[in-house]
């Protein structure tokens, strides 16, 4: 094709040089490149992993927790083993289906950079043939100008009169022959080593998107798929690092494996250029189960989809919300499955207070029975209007889901419309969840709701106790906003105790 333009100009372009293709060194001995594309991400996935968990064991940084040691221990209905234990299964599906694709590539061959740097050269050579008629239709003499130019800018000069370049080089066999430009060729190798990459990094991350979210959407509003696959992961109402990769091995291969090997193989990735995306991608999705939001952590604000963005899907209020993963968060904004609730920081300050509460009660009762040991109990295992996906969970939410949904509005109320529909459809799909313990979650929510409705109580009465004034004033129920609003300010306040912040810390935004 650039031979036919070249010819329709009437114009010999420089030739393209020879070049003798060799396979390319591994980056590593003994290793091949293909199969260390395998490797790394695993090792990232470790390493990044076992920093969180570091630093969660330490409780280095609880100002910027999410959820509290003590939500780890008493919400999540599965152990530590058995989430390591699956992520092992789901990388050692993975590596399998990679050294099987392995074995069919090709090795990666080195020698035809130059040969491909100088056809994007003859490329702007081409497009500068064009210069002259584009800038005639402003009504520029490009002629002239160049003709005012070529003493003091040449190169400029022969842009501008259509590409006419005066350089000769010297072939092996002697021939004169026109040669490019110096700054053809800076502006030749950037496209190929920076442009042509970068181009190829945004389409694979494109189509990892795109893949996960709609498969991601699929098994949240397919009961079937959701109890059959992805409520595995569900389990871990309060996600730490290394519980990213904990899913049914299905899913795991389905969404991760599948989804990142498509995207290598459209966009035309290089093996080094595989290592790259695979284990960056890996970094980000632990990130986003990290529990933390580290106002330092780069991949926290390189986009809206971050650990706080990715953990309101992971509550019982907003399962059925922020599909998006694991790197843009556009399809949820298109097709209106952004959680449209508000702030949550009222939310997660409850759920540390219930947890914190039910913590101390267990450890106070082993204590009085000395039948304990002296450690602590193991794991116990905005959007657009219209109402769609969310359209039909009102309807066909059961009794209980409503049940518990209407006993939640009591002291932090979700606005009405699409909000609530949203909450009701998460909670009916934790109920689904009967493996992985859905009408425990639930029954829990209700008690802590409970609790939460006599301590305001008693709290109005102490107020009435106190203030002569209002004795014979008509006694406030528990759904009145002054109390509420006590309540909420009080929860506040104790949060910061109980390690994790306000909505600063969430990075969901107050209103959609």
């Amino acid at each position: 094709m650039d031979a036919m333009a070249a010819n329709s100009t009437g114009r010999t372009l420089p030739p393209l040089p020879d070049y003798t293709l060799t396979p390319q060194p591994p980056l590593i001995a003994a290793i091949p490149d293909k199969y260390l594309a395998l490797i790394l991400p695993i090792l990232a996935y470790w390493g990044v992993s076992l920093f969180f968990h570091w630093i969660d064991e330490k409780d280095f940084f609880p100002q910027y927790r999410l959820h509290t040691p003590a939500e780890v221990l008493k919400r999540n209905h599965v152990s530590r083993w058995e989430v390591f234990r699956d992520v092992i299964l789901q990388q050692i599906i993975q590596t399998i289906f990679g050294v099987g694709m392995g074995y069919f590539d090709q090795d990666y061959l080195l020698g035809k950079e130059e040969h491909d740097i100088a056809v994007w050269a003859q490329r702007l050579r081409i497009a500068q043939t064009y210069i002259p008629g584009v800038l005639a239709t402003t009504g520029l003499d490009t002629q002239g100008i160049a003709k005012n130019l070529a003493g003091s800018h040449a190169m400029l000069a022969a842009a501008l009169s259509g590409g006419q370049y005066n350089l000769i080089q010297e072939s092996v066999a002697g021939e004169l022959l026109p040669a490019f430009a110096p700054w053809e060729m800076v502006v030749a190798k950037a496209i190929y080593y920076a442009v042509v990459p970068a181009i190829q990094f945004t389409l694979a991350i494109l189509i990892v998107d795109t893949w996960q979210y709609f498969w991601h959407r699929a098994m949240h509003l397919n009961k079937w798929l959701y109890t059959t696959f992805h409520s595995r992961h569900h389990r871990l109402y309060v996600p730490y690092a290394y519980g990213a990769l904990y899913n049914h091995p299905v899913e795991g291969f389905l969404l991760d494996t599948l989804g990142t090997g498509l995207a290598y193989l459209i966009v035309g990735m290089t093996p080094r250029q595989s290592m790259w995306f695979f284990t960056c991608s890996t970094i980000k999705t632990v990130d986003d189960h990290c529990g933390y939001v580290f106002p330092w952590d780069p991949l926290q604000h390189i986009t809206s989809n971050n650990a706080g963005y990715h953990d309101v899907h992971h509550q019982s209020w907003g399962i059925k919300t922020n599909f998006s993963q694991p790197f843009f968060t556009f399809w949820d904004g298109l097709m209106g499955t952004k959680w449209s609730g508000g702030d949550v920081s009222a939310r997660y300050s409850r759920a540390k207070l219930a947890a914190q509460a039910k913590l101390d009660a267990e450890l106070a009762a082993t204590a009085r029975t000395d039948t304990v040991t002296k450690s602590l109990p193991q794991d116990s295992g905005i959007a657009a209007s219209h109402p769609q996906p969310y359209e039909n969970d009102t309807a066909t939410a059961s009794p209980t889901a409503r049940h518990a949904h209407l006993l939640s509005q009591h002291r932090l109320p979700i606005p009405a419309g699409k909000a609530q529909a949203q909450a009701l459809g998460s909670r009916q799909q934790i109920l689904d969840d009967t493996v992985g313990g859905g009408v425990q979650v639930l029954a829990e929510e209700a008690e802590e709701e409970r609790e939460a409705q006599q301590e305001v109580e008693r709290e109005v009465q102490q107020v009435l106790r106190r203030s002569p004034r209002k004795k014979n004033a008509p006694q406030p129920t528990t759904s009145t906003a002054s109390p509420l609003k006590g309540l909420r300010g009080r929860v506040s306040g104790v949060n910061s105790s109980l390690h994790g912040r306000g909505s600063g810390v969430l990075g969901v935004e107050s209103s959609r």
